[in-house]
């Protein structure tokens, strides 16, 4: 699929199996969640412009790097919580703008219900975050917001994604890449991935 990079790391697989396992508690799911998020991040991170700083060591003068580019973290609330948690870890300088949004469980169509975002962008690049891409109707609400806020550069981070959801996401945001832990089979009738791992936020939270 173009623009949808799923891992082949070995610890985002092993990890992830553990986070499907049903009989994985929720302070170990977090855990998991954090973890699986930073991996990714590590990938989706890659292509971030850099500008020469100069620093001395403890031996010499010399130019090292510097990132460029403000980042911004977009956790659909609530599941992506999670995700930015462990995310953040690795860029603490990142803003954490959250998008409020549930889904309709009757025509499974996101509902917004909470946005803080400013009136002009204060971040160059975003994240959004979300361990299930399903439907894909959360991540293209979403991504539809951050586009309107002004952010040209953006990139969807989930845990699982299903073939449905990774295609209406291309369909209404070619140009932004999806990069997850694995791509699951189908979904179900009632809009969850399968073999999937259940309710995100359900699992996460103990709420399930």
């Amino acid at each position: 699929m173009p623009n949808v990079f799923a891992s082949q790391h070995p610890l985002v697989a092993h990890k992830l199996s553990r986070l499907r396992d049903r009989n994985t508690e929720p302070k170990k799911f977090r855990e998991l969640v954090r973890e699986i998020a930073a991996l990714l991040a590590y990938e989706a991170t890659a292509d971030l412009v850099t500008v020469p700083r100069p620093l001395e060591t403890p031996l010499t003068a010399m130019t090292g790097a510097e990132l460029k580019e403000k980042i911004g973290l977009v956790p659909i609330l609530r599941a992506g919580l999670g995700m930015a948690e462990g995310i953040w870890e690795l860029m603490p300088t990142a803003e954490v703008w959250h998008i409020g949004l549930y889904r309709d469980e009757q025509t499974l169509k996101p509902v917004q219900y909470y946005n803080k975002l400013p009136v002009e962008p204060t971040v160059s690049v975003c994240l959004i975050l979300d361990p299930m891409l399903a439907t894909g109707g959360s991540a293209v609400a979403t991504t539809d917001i951050v586009k309107r806020w002004g952010v040209k550069k953006i990139k969807f981070v989930g845990v699982i994604g299903a073939p449905e959801g990774i295609a209406a996401m291309q369909k209404a945001h070619p140009d932004v890449p999806i990069y997850l832990a694995a791509i699951d089979d189908h979904l179900n009738e009632h809009g969850y991935i399968v073999p999937g791992l259940g309710d995100a936020g359900d699992r996460q939270f103990g709420t399930g």
